[in-house]
């Protein structure tokens, strides 16, 4: 009987582990096509400002009533929460914005540069100390970044605004990070919905910067709102099933899966909107690449 408890125990891990994975290669397969509804609806008129706001209240307002039950805690939330919410709600906007003016996979891979700016904020904020492998790591990304943005007669920065906000946004993303390492209280409900009124709440501030309309709800067709409802749904998925693959996978291993979302880009954007990567981004992007797997073996290896 003992052998038999012992079989069964295992089949459940290695079935939630199977889980686990399948939760985080959806993330990825999810943020890796998840710029293409996105810019159908600016062909359509819609701004990426007002697209983001609608598909976000339409995932937070089907989160209300998924955790209706909770909503007596609403009212005695961490200030962590609000904090969370500011920079996952200018992370996600930022990330949206970029993806959709700008090349998908330059894009990306500024903000796959994170794990640069993690260690840097965990070292100054957290105080974590920053080793030799983390200096390596670091050291990498920026060759990489150099070689990807190098131009002649010019300065190796981001070439126009969408780049710009991709790398803010793997900046708020690593910012994000060490919240939420400093948050391990914090619920998957809160943490979810932090991110997706987040959004709704930074849309709302950015929204008066833009000389752009913003569309009422009115003037939207069914296949608008078809889009931005698919759109929602593939949010709090991607959500969910992330937040259920985190806490079941060491960190380590969920940062080296994440990288398939750079597959699914690329091949999304050669097929969907025929954008090619020169050997100079391929090279630059390679080194972010290898300096991101790099981080997450060597926090494996730290633990």
């Amino acid at each position: 009987m003992g052998i038999h408890v012992s079989i069964i125990v295992g089949d459940n891990t290695t079935t939630k582990n199977y889980w686990a994975v399948f939760g985080l290669l959806f993330g990825a397969t999810s943020w890796g096509v998840i710029w293409y509804p996105y810019r159908i609806m600016q062909e359509a008129g819609v701004s990426g400002v007002a697209s983001s706001f609608y598909t976000y209240a339409i995932a937070a307002s089907l989160g209300l009533l998924l955790f209706a039950r909770h909503w007596r805690g609403l009212g005695s939330l961490p200030q962590t929460a609000f904090w969370l919410a500011i920079v996952a709600g200018w992370t996600n906007l930022s990330y949206v914005l970029a993806v959709i003016d700008g090349e998908v996979m330059r894009v990306m891979l500024l903000f796959y540069l994170s794990p640069l700016w993690t260690l840097l904020l965990a070292h100054f904020w957290l105080r974590e100390h920053i080793s030799r492998k983390g200096l390596l790591v670091m050291g990498i990304s920026l060759t990489g970044a150099f070689i990807m943005l190098w131009q002649p007669n010019a300065m190796p920065i981001p070439h126009n605004t969408a780049e710009w906000l991709a790398l803010s946004a793997g900046i708020g993303f690593a910012l994000t990070n060490v919240i939420t390492r400093r948050a391990s209280h914090m619920s998957l409900r809160v943490k979810s919905m932090a991110v997706w009124f987040g959004v709704i709440g930074m849309s709302l501030l950015v929204q008066p910067v833009l000389d752009q309309p913003f569309p009422s709800p009115q003037v939207f067709t069914a296949l608008n709102w078809l889009i931005m409802a698919l759109i929602a749904l593939l949010l709090m998925a991607a959500t969910l099933f992330v937040q259920y693959g985190v806490t079941r996978i060491p960190a380590s291993k969920a940062a080296v899966i994440f990288l398939f979302e750079l597959v699914v880009a690329a091949i999304a954007s050669y097929y969907l909107a025929s954008e090619t990567m020169q050997v100079q981004e391929w090279v630059g992007g390679a080194l972010i690449v290898l300096a991101s797997f790099w981080a997450a073996v060597s926090e494996r290896d730290s633990h």
